[in-house]
């Protein structure tokens, strides 16, 4: 009861339906190939706001709150199939001609599970900090991505409720959290950044559904299915941060092979979000993967 304070949705968000979710979304930019963003675990649209500002001055941009992350309705459950059927959707609600779906960290599965499951509606996949793989690695078997986390079930209510309160309510978790993801490069937070990281999950329904997410797994897929990505025409692309503590070296090479990608884009110095540490170099991967895609 003491750490009982919702916090109210932002004022000004855009939406659109796509199946049974209400999807909240960016867009930046006039005219040029479409490009789509999905955000990873923990995520929103608006992680995006660097890059996309980058890719607006040449292409139509879209970001977009995956189903349980952001301000999208949040409608279970939260499976891979469920995000991608999302995505999907929204291309042809958006009447997108076959956009460039840039996946950052865990969306890296999402983009790769969209364009096995609508081909002909994807013009590009790139990979961005993320190998769409179980976060075990890369045996088939994985994690289990069926459900089941012990460390947030384990913590009986209201206690496990209290906790993710406490974690939120503090502005230096959420810095630290921050800075050992993005890196020296990377802008401090402001208050209103902050804001932007915290405030998802504070909002009426987003607590609940926060462990719905968690039961569900992080978004991934089985090696087997990644590697069917190598025989579709559509070009690939793989970006990583060199310093990302998230991945084995070697990680980024192995991802390319596996989906029929070219030798990685490695950016120096630069740790697990690359889109905010180095957004300039990002947008230049995204165009020069948008001009094979109109090859």
């Amino acid at each position: 009861l003491v750490t009982e304070t919702p916090a109210a949705y932002p004022a000004g968000l855009t939406y659109v339906r796509t199946g049974d979710i209400s999807t909240r979304y960016r867009e930046w930019g006039a005219s040029g190939t479409p490009v789509l963003l999905l955000h990873g675990f923990i995520e929103s649209a608006d992680t995006w706001g660097a890059t996309a500002a980058v890719l607006a001055r040449d292409h139509r941009v879209y970001a977009i709150d995956l189903d349980g992350y952001g301000y999208s309705s949040r409608v279970a459950p939260y499976t891979t199939v469920h995000l991608t059927q999302q995505v999907v959707d929204f291309i042809r609600v958006m009447h997108l001609q076959r956009p460039i779906v840039v996946g950052h960290s865990s969306g890296a599965a999402v983009a790769a599970a969209v364009a096995l499951a609508a081909p002909d509606e994807v013009g590009g996949v790139m990979f961005l900090d993320g190998d769409g793989l179980p976060l075990s690695g890369t045996a088939d078997g994985g994690r289990d991505t069926s459900g089941g986390h012990a460390g947030a079930s384990a913590v009986p209510q209201p206690y496990r409720t209290t906790l993710l309160r406490l974690v939120l309510r503090s502005d230096d978790i959420i810095r630290a959290i921050y800075a050992a993801a993005c890196g020296p490069r990377c802008p401090a937070l402001t208050e209103a950044g902050v804001d932007q990281w915290r405030r998802p999950f504070q909002v009426p329904g987003a607590e609940a559904a926060a462990f719905d997410v968690l039961g569900a797994g992080i978004p991934s897929l089985p090696v087997a299915r990644l590697r069917r990505l190598a025989s579709l025409p559509m070009p690939k692309s793989v970006v990583y941060g060199a310093d990302d503590p998230e991945y084995a070296p070697g990680s980024a090479a192995e991802t390319a092979a596996r989906i029929g990608a070219p030798a990685p884009t490695m950016i120096p110095d630069a740790r697990h979000l690359t889109l905010i540490s180095d957004p300039d170099v990002v947008a230049a991967a995204v165009e020069e993967l948008a001009a094979r895609a109109h090859a």
